[in-house]
């Protein structure tokens, strides 16, 4: 079982992240971000993983540092759960529509962190969440999950349904990127021999 836990604890939050790349599915959440929430709980439906996340922040102040430090340790404890990434797929990639909502999300588990965002959402909040901090959780993830990730809104007129098919495109990029290929058994797939380095 690919299974880690990661803490992390700063000055202005306190993550703590469970991850189960083996899973079923299932997310439980305790962030005080209720839209954060329901866009990991589509990571964890579409990605076939379990998570849990409990995060403690400065949301006295707003929502930033929160969402970005669940970025950061969940990219860490993906990172830690993929060990070697031996026999994996490592690519994924996924179309997701709703309704009149389509994104893409194209994911290389390269080793090298590298983020290509364009997601031009039609408004600034969706209820209380500013969607300025989706990049800022993508941001983390990328950077400490060592992953190249391509997310492209092609169309959408509700906010919230851009959001909705970025989150479901990426755990369903995220399931076929994590899942091993049995003709790649025993194999690195890179002809450099690592996805660490």
């Amino acid at each position: 079982m690919r299974q880690v836990s990661v803490t992390r604890d700063t000055s202005e939050t306190k993550i703590s992240v469970t991850l189960n790349l083996d899973g079923t599915g299932i997310g439980q959440f305790d962030t005080g971000v209720p839209f954060l929430e329901h866009m990991l709980d589509q990571i964890c439906r579409h990605g076939l993983i379990d998570l849990s996340i409990k995060a403690v922040g400065d949301l006295h102040i707003d929502a930033h540092h929160t969402v970005e430090d669940i970025g950061i340790t969940l990219g860490q404890a993906l990172n830690k759960a993929l060990g070697n990434k031996q026999g994996i797929r490592r690519y994924g990639h996924s179309y997701v529509p709703l309704d009149e909502a389509l994104s893409r999300v194209v994911l290389d588990l390269s080793g090298r962190p590298g983020l290509i965002y364009n997601i031009p959402f039609t408004r600034a909040m969706i209820g209380q969440f500013d969607v300025d901090l989706f990049s800022e959780f993508f941001h983390g993830l990328v950077n400490h999950g060592m992953l190249t990730l391509h997310i492209d809104n092609l169309r959408g007129e509700n906010a919230h349904h851009q959001a909705e098919t970025v989150f479901k495109a990426f755990g369903r990029a995220l399931r076929m990127a994590i899942e091993f290929d049995d003709r790649m058994a025993g194999m690195m797939p890179s002809t450099k021999g690592t996805l660490t380095a």
